[in-house]
Order: C-alpha cells, then sequence, then structure tokens
C-alpha cells in the first residue's frame, strides 16, 4: 500500500511538471509542406504505424523497416493477404461473434422473448443448457412482476401495520443467501468441469441464480475448465444480454491490439463511428455483433456507395434510427387498406378509420443520412430534402426486430408517388427508389470532401490541410468512391509525411489503451477490464448515444482529468495490477533483460516505447525522479537490486509524448 502511494505521488508530481497536454497538442499552426522538412526514414516507419495501426509493438520498426514501407502499406491497403490466424484463435471462445441476429435471441433470450414464454406463446427449448438459461430468466422475470404487483398492491400505513422487516433483518437474509450460494460453491468446485457443469443444471433455478452471480475467485473457481459454450451457459444464467456485449466489447478490442490486419481494424473503428449505432437502445444490443462483422468490416477498404447501401438496409441501422416504423401517411398501412391476395392490384377505403393510423412518418434516417452518413451539415440539402428522403426511406423495415429479424421493403408502409430528392425526380418504384437515392448521395460532390474531411481528419490533422481534401475528394469522384484508392492519394501526399504531421494528432481513448497494450507486449487472458478502463475515461464501446459517435479532435479528450486517467492507467496496467491482463516490460526492450541502472533502464524504455522520441523536459523530469530516495525505485540498502521497470514504462506511457500518434 505504501508503494502504491509512492507511485501516485510520483504521478501527481509528474502531472504538475511535465508540459500540460493541451499546450503541447495545440503549440503552433501547420507549417506549409514546402517550409518543413519531411521525416528520415524511420520517422517515416514510425509514423505510419502510429497512424495506421493501434500503435507500435515491441519490434514492428525493425520488422517493417526490413520489409520495406511502401510493401507494408500495400499489404494493409489489402488485408486479405495477411494471415491473421492468431486473432482467430483468440477470437475462437467467444461463440457469439458467429452467430446471427436470431441465434443470438434464441440462445441468449431478451426480456420480450421471455416475456413470449412467460405469456404462453413460446416453449422453452429442450436442450439442457438453453432450457436452463430460460428457466433462469423466467424465474426472475416472474420475480419482478411479483415485487410491481406488490408494490401495486400496497396500502398506506392503516391502524394495525403489518411490522416491516429492518434492514437488518434482509441484510441477514441475503447474508444468508450468499453463504448458501457459497455452500454449495465449494461442494461443486472439487468436481471435474463436466461433471461440476452438469450438476449445476440439476439444481434447483434459484440456486443456479445465486451461483451464477457470484463474483471474484470463487466465480472463477466455478467456471474452470469450462468449455465456451459452458462459460456463456453459467454467465447467461444471471443476465444472458451481458454475455452478448461483453464478447462483443473482448473482440473489439482484441481486434485492435492482436490483429495483424491494423489498417482494416482502424477503417473498421472509423466506419462504425461515421455510422454510428449505440448498443444501449433495446434490440441493438443484439444486432450489433452482426453490424459490424457483416457490415461494416468487409467494406472497410471498398465501394463508399457498397458501405452506404449495407448500412441503411442493416436491421441495427433501421432500428437505431427508427426507420423500421416509417410509415407514408398515404400508404396502405396508414390509409388502413386491407391487404388483397397477390394480382388482386390496390384499393382504398372511402374513408380513414382511426385505429389504422397506428404510425407515421419519420425522418431519423433521411435527416441523418444526409448530414452525418454523406453531404455534411454544410452540403446543399435542405429540409424539404429531409421529407422527400424519408417519404423514399418508408417500407425499409424489418421482420420482429426483437427476435432478430433481418430486413425487408414492406410495400404497404411505403409513401406511393412520385418524390423530389437534391433536385433528382424519383420516379415510384417501390424499393428501388432508396437504392437510387442512395447512389445519388454516393456519387454527389458535397459527400466527396465531407468523406475526405473526415478520413484526413482522423489520419493527418485535426485541421486538415484544405488541398489535401481537395485531392482525396477528386480521387473520391473520380473512382466513384473507392475508399481504397482515397486512401492511397492521401498516403502518398506530401501532407501526410510532413514533419509538423509527426506525433500531433492525440490519441482517443481506445487508441491510447489499445497502443498501450501494444506497446507493452502485454498478453490479455481477459479484455473486460480494459473495456471498463475505457468507460472510465469517457469512451465506453458502442456507448455514443447520438448519431455522431465520439469526436476524434484534441479538444474532446484533453484536459487534466483526462491525463491523470492515463497515467493512472498506465501505471496499473505496467505493474499488473490490470486483472486478466499479464505485462513484463523488460519483454518490450530488444534484449529482453532489464538494466541494471534506472538511468539506463529510462533511456531503453524510451527507445522501445517510444522510438526516442520523448522532449528533454519529460526526460529530465522522470530522470531526476528516479534518483529521488522516496520514490523508492530501489531500496537505499540494496544498490544494486534492479530498477523498477514496471514503474518506469508506466510513467513513460502516461506521458504526453506516448499520448500523440
Amino acid at each position: 500500500m505504501q508503494f502504491l502511494r509512492r507511485q501516485l505521488a510520483l504521478a501527481l508530481t509528474l502531472l504538475l511538471t511535465l508540459p500540460p497536454l493541451m499546450q503541447v497538442a495545440f503549440a503552433g499552426k501547420a507549417k506549409s509542406v514546402s517550409a518543413i522538412s519531411q521525416m528520415d526514414a524511420q520517422k517515416s516507419v514510425v509514423h505510419a504505424l502510429n497512424r495506421l495501426t493501434f500503435g507500435l509493438r515491441p519490434g514492428d520498426v525493425d520488422r517493417v523497416m526490413a520489409m520495406g514501407l511502401d510493401k507494408w502499406i500495400d499489404l494493409q491497403l489489402h488485408p486479405e493477404r495477411i494471415d491473421d490466424t492468431a486473432l482467430r484463435a483468440r477470437l475462437e471462445p467467444l461463440r457469439t461473434l458467429r452467430m446471427d441476429n436470431r441465434e443470438l435471441v434464441e440462445n441468449f433470450p431478451p426480456q420480450p422473448v421471455i416475456k413470449a414464454v412467460a405469456d404462453g406463446k413460446l416453449g422453452v427449448p429442450s436442450d439442457p443448457a438453453k432450457h436452463a438459461v430460460y428457466m433462469a430468466q423466467l424465474e426472475r422475470y416472474n420475480q419482478r412482476l411479483e415485487r410491481k404487483q406488490n408494490a401495486a398492491e400496497a396500502k398506506p400505513a392503516s391502524a394495525d401495520p403489518q411490522p416491516a422487516k429492518s434492514v437488518t433483518s434482509a441484510a441477514m437474509d441475503s447474508s444468508g443467501d450468499r453463504l448458501e450460494a457459497r455452500e454449495e460453491a465449494h461442494n461443486l468446485i472439487g468436481l471435474p468441469a463436466g461433471r461440476r457443469f452438469e450438476a449445476m443444471l440439476r439444481l434447483p433455478v434459484e440456486e443456479q441464480i445465486s451461483l451464477a452471480t457470484t463474483r471474484g475467485n470463487l466465480r472463477e473457481q466455478l467456471m474452470e475448465g469450462f468449455d465456451p459454450k459452458q462459460c456463456e451457459t453459467f454467465q447467461a444464467l444471471a443476465n444472458p444480454q451481458q454475455v452478448v456485449t461483453e464478447e462483443l466489447m473482448e473482440a473489439k478490442l482484441l481486434s485492435a491490439i492482436y490483429s495483424e490486419r491494423q489498417l482494416q481494424e482502424v477503417m473498421t473503428d472509423f466506419w462504425f463511428n461515421h455510422f454510428n449505432v449505440f448498443i444501449g437502445k433495446g434490440a441493438d444490443r443484439y444486432m450489433l455483433t452482426s453490424y459490424e462483422r457483416d457490415v461494416i468490416r468487409p467494406h472497410a477498404l471498398g465501394k463508399f456507395e457498397d458501405l452506404l447501401v449495407a448500412t441503411a438496409q442493416s436491421p441495427a441501422m433501421l432500428f437505431y434510427l427508427d426507420n423500421w416504423l416509417s410509415t407514408g401517411p398515404g400508404s396502405d398501412f396508414a390509409l388502413g387498406v386491407p391487404k388483397l391476395p397477390a394480382g388482386r392490384g390496390r384499393g382504398r377505403p372511402h374513408h380513414t378509420p382511426a385505429k389504422a393510423r397506428r404510425s407515421g412518418l419519420n425522418e431519423n434516417y433521411g435527416r441523418e443520412l444526409m448530414e452525418l452518413h454523406t453531404l455534411g451539415v454544410n452540403g446543399g440539402y435542405t429540409q424539404k430534402d429531409v421529407t422527400e428522403a424519408a417519404r423514399v426511406f418508408t417500407g425499409w423495415t424489418l421482420k420482429e426486430p426483437r427476435e432478430g429479424g433481418g430486413f425487408f421493403f414492406d410495400e404497404r408502409r411505403h409513401e406511393p408517388g412520385e418524390k423530389t430528392v437534391l433536385g433528382h425526380r424519383i420516379k415510384p418504384k417501390g424499393e428501388k427508389e432508396g437504392r437510387e437515392v442512395l447512389h445519388i448521395l454516393a456519387r454527389h460532390p458535397a459527400t466527396a470532401r465531407f468523406i475526405s474531411t473526415k478520413l484526413a481528419t482522423r489520419f493527418v490533422s485535426d485541421e486538415p490541410p484544405p488541398v489535401l481534401v481537395d485531392r482525396m475528394a477528386k480521387t473520391f469522384l473520380k473512382k466513384n468512391g473507392d475508399i481504397r484508392e482515397v486512401l492511397k492519394t492521401m498516403l502518398e501526399s506530401p501532407e501526410f509525411w510532413s514533419g509538423s504531421a509527426y506525433r500531433a494528432k492525440v490519441k482517443t481513448p481506445l487508441e491510447f489503451v489499445a497502443s498501450a497494450v501494444r506497446a507493452s507486449g502485454a498478453d490479455i487472458a481477459d479484455a473486460l477490464p480494459l473495456a471498463r478502463q475505457l468507460q472510465n475515461m469517457g469512451m465506453q464501446l458502442y456507448g455514443a448515444q447520438p448519431p455522431t459517435g465520439y469526436s476524434m479532435k484534441a479538444e474532446t479528450w484533453v484536459n487534466s482529468s483526462a491525463l491523470l486517467g492515463r497515467m493512472n492507467f498506465a501505471l496499473a496496467l505496467t505493474a499488473g495490477r490490470m486483472r486478466g491482463v499479464r505485462v513484463d516490460p523488460s519483454l518490450a526492450l530488444a534484449s529482453g533483460d532489464a538494466p541494471p541502472d534506472a538511468q539506463q533502464a529510462l533511456a531503453a524504455l524510451e527507445k522501445a516505447l517510444l522510438a526516442g522520441d520523448i522532449s528533454q523536459q519529460t526526460h529530465e523530469t522522470i530522470a531526476a525522479r528516479l534518483e529521488d530516495p522516496k520514490v523508492a525505485l530501489r531500496r537505499l540498502d540494496d544498490p544494486a537490486r534492479p530498477p523498477n521497470m514496471a514503474l518506469i514504462a508506466g510513467l513513460l506511457l502516461g506521458s504526453p509524448e506516448f499520448q500523440r500518434r
């Protein structure tokens, strides 16, 4: 405890003495390319690794130098040529990643499914594992109903009220339940994994739930030796939905940290943020797995129009922006026209039954499609265009979204008649109207500029040079929105390789955490603690509620509180205090051996973790502190004791220099 206090004291001292990150991040204006020196060969490699990946790993610079930077970039632009079996092995236990929406709902039932079971509309699966999950959730559902009913029936205190159970008594009951759960858990722990799992499934439902909600070492012992399906079943007894969301978050971090197809992962993150969907909105908790896997990642380096169409038809986007409910005011559905057999034509009643007006036109998707997905806020569209686009996309809906249903076009909800979008006359042709509008938007000059600006902001500068954006937009239009070609134009530009761009972008929390893990050479057994750290830093994975997604600019993430949070994370990471993450800072060194002296260790780790890119002020501040006896990096009576590599590495990972890419 005393050592941890000293670590924190040193961290706080550094925060007060190092150059404020905000000043460093915004110091000076970008110089013209002709007025600055370009990077040398090694800096070019470091720059490319910082911008096109989630951070440098030990040995990456030497590997890319040996391969040749141009060849490495070409491989990253064509991820299908890169072997990524090591990542696939890490993702293999996460079974939900390979399930479609219906499978997820069936295996990990959300509350609407459990309600349908309770109402007798659905049966309980016969598979023992699924059966246990359904029965556990049915029990919890009934308990909630009972509590709600009791609360509703409770009467105000009367002359002869029933004595209320004291807080102490309630605590004793809860404590007793926990004690019984612990006793039952200890009885099971000695069994082989297979028999232990079967024994759990034979327990009464209440005991299964008690075991599934245990925490800490006892929980780990109960799950020891379980295969992936058994682990998921055990966790789903407590919360099925959490299994789906946590495995998705784990996969996001593991892919960012371990994938060899780094540019594809960076672009997947970029496009998910661009076409943002909030994980906290109802059925989207189950739809985001397929959204990222089947919609975003396959199109991350392809044609923008293909990506735009895929997102427009994705269940996740349709549900998030409510387009699945959008109904044309003049449609058969809105007017209560009976559904006629095929070939009987389209009839209309003489009046509109009030009960038929169940939903109306929803402009959410039409607005975000233009403002955030394509043209940009200054893209030249009007409110009339938004309304007309919304009319075009009526009927783009879902089959039973809460049960994992997919996209389909419902002619009865589609607004009939001609529409006009951005001056283009859209003739009545059902679903094809939407595809026509998406084609118009994907090829629009404003879209080319808006997308090019966002790409340049992510990869070059918070305020990208207009000449670079113009060049990228020209390629976008010439190559029909080929994302790979637009990136090539950016990577061939002098602006990307200018000296002023080097370590000039402040990392987002995701980029910082992923790069710190990559730089330290850490091995991850459980990525969820990292996900919780991101939530503490204000960037919960898939947690951006507005459709704008998370900001890519420094001004959002730069403040003293954020700097302290990052420093604390870095110290915890390198000190081995992050559950599920194993770190040996000496492995970041080429030799693999810790230098005998603190100053030598500092110099070696500066090279390994920062490629030597550290300011004189930062170096001198840390170096001075390493000689302070109060820091206790080594005992005064044992000067031969090796320096504390973990603390030195943590301070460097928390430094302002490491927080820029």
